[in-house]
């Protein structure tokens, strides 16, 4: 994670998961839907049919889930996808953006580390349908051939917007002063 050390020698805990859970807070707040950008490898669960090059972008507003838990080593939620309930569960290092899916204002993070993806184990076992390791298909998306691709965001029936934000790849970020 983001270990800093402190003016004593001590390892101070990671501002990544404070600033997570504020920069969720402003969305809600002012009436945005926060969206997070997560680096999809073997620790991550979440519907790998929904994952293109590694990465999912997910509504983790009220919405759209149930039981959020913004932790400090981990975010944890249930969300429908394709009209299925999901239990999601990403390590807080995973997240790569948050930001507003109205305005794409948010925060960017470095990705995690080799180091740190071999530190942390693997994610517990998934319930039936839902498959954590890599997929046959290279690892883009897991749905079979022919089949057509899913929405990458879980989000409410009437969101018009399945994008990860204006450009409809990578969010587009703004900074905030």
């Amino acid at each position: 994670m983001d270990d800093s050390k402190d003016g004593g020698g001590l390892a101070a805990s990671s501002t990544r998961p404070y600033l997570i859970r504020a920069l969720h807070e402003w969305c809600t707040d002012n009436g945005f839907t926060p969206y997070v950008a997560v680096h999809v490898d073997r620790t991550v669960q979440v519907p790998l049919e929904y994952v293109s090059n590694n990465e999912i972008v997910l509504n983790v507003g009220f919405d759209a889930t149930s039981n959020l838990d913004l932790g400090n080593e981990l975010i944890q939620f249930k969300a429908r996808f394709g009209g299925v309930a999901r239990e999601i569960i990403v390590p807080v290092d995973h997240v790569v953006a948050i930001y507003a899916r109205e305005n794409g204002q948010g925060m960017a993070f470095p990705p995690p580390t080799a180091e740190d993806a071999a530190a942390r184990p693997a994610a517990p076992s998934a319930p039936r349908g839902l498959r954590l390791a890599s997929d046959a298909n290279g690892g883009n998306g897991g749905t079979a051939q022919g089949e057509p691709k899913p929405e990458p965001v879980a989000t409410p029936p009437d969101d018009d917007d399945p994008g990860a934000g204006p450009s409809g790849g990578r969010p587009a970020l703004k900074r905030i002063k």
